[in-house]
């Protein structure tokens, strides 16, 4: 096993304005635009190709968004998962695969190849437990639960082929794969293929380029873990921010690496979460669209 290559990428930051948590981004290869959320404040924020920012409060934490085929955004809130019309701002209940029995909330999600929107949930119970979960919720509102035993589901990502999908466990620190089949959304058996300690970085939010490597948000060390399919770290980009939260592929060649960050004060001063760009010598893939399913 050769030891990771360390890169220090030049880095830009893309917004002025302080998150709380910033998460999920999400390129529209459309537009040209990139959304993300602010968990806690709560906001769904677009980023235009003029620089223009446009900010939209949601109702309740929102942990995650996609893209919709009919230009809406399905979002994931405390309250459920919903879709938001950025023209109108009108939003609509869909489904609530959570309940209200737990202490949690909606986390990571990401529309997969199937055009379901694949959605986990967050143990908020002190200390967290494992009674959060993933599930796969269908433009019409169906959800079905696909995996249980978690604390903070997260890392959502498929292979170029969309015939794996990636998952990890930020607060039990592993990273799975299971066999995806996106003409029938199903999934095989999960395949753990990797245990992080602190120092590598509690696995967050990810992403998956052309080559089919896994780019991993290391929350708590400060860096973005590239990953083999077999589940070996091959190069760590060290950031100037110090919690990281979760990286996607942008700009017109999706060879930009946009990443989120959330505010903290673990280096010893108060550091707000941002939003921060870089160029690599990789390519993304683009989004999928909530609704677009192949059968």
């Amino acid at each position: 096993m050769t030891a990771p290559r360390i890169i220090h990428p030049q880095v830009r930051s893309v917004i002025e304005q302080p998150l709380t948590v910033g998460e999920s981004p999400v390129w529209d290869d459309e537009t040209g635009t990139l959304w993300f959320v602010d968990i806690l404040a709560p906001a769904v924020v677009r980023l235009s190709a003029s620089g223009k920012i446009d900010r939209f409060d949601m109702p309740a934490a929102v942990g995650s968004l996609g893209l919709c085929r009919d230009h809406r955004i399905v979002v994931g809130l405390q309250t459920g998962v919903h879709l938001f019309d950025p023209a109108s701002r009108d939003i609509e209940f869909l489904c609530d695969p959570v309940g209200r029995e737990m202490i949690g909330r909606l986390n990571d999600g990401k529309v997969g190849p199937d055009g379901h929107f694949w959605v986990g949930s967050i143990s908020e119970a002190k200390p967290q437990i494992e009674e959060a979960a993933l599930y796969r919720v269908g433009a019409d509102g169906s959800t079905r639960t696909v995996a249980t035993g978690l604390t903070s589901s997260n890392g959502l990502a498929w292979s170029p082929d969309g015939r794996r999908m990636y998952h990890s466990d930020s607060r039990q620190c592993f990273l799975q794969a299971f066999d995806f089949d996106a003409e029938t959304s199903s999934l095989g058996e999960g395949r753990r293929l990797r245990s992080f300690t602190e120092d590598e970085g509690r696995p967050d939010g990810a992403t998956t380029d052309r080559d089919g490597f896994y780019w991993s948000a290391g929350v708590s060390a400060g860096r973005l873990n590239r990953i083999s399919s077999e589940g070996e770290i091959v190069e760590i980009y060290i950031l100037p921010v110090p919690a990281p939260t979760m990286p996607c592929f942008g700009g017109p060649d999706l060879s930009t690496l946009f990443v989120t960050s959330l505010s903290t004060d673990r280096t010893g001063r108060f550091e707000a979460g941002t939003v921060i760009a870089f160029d690599v010598d990789a390519e993304g893939l683009p989004p999928f669209r909530f609704g677009n399913q192949l059968s």
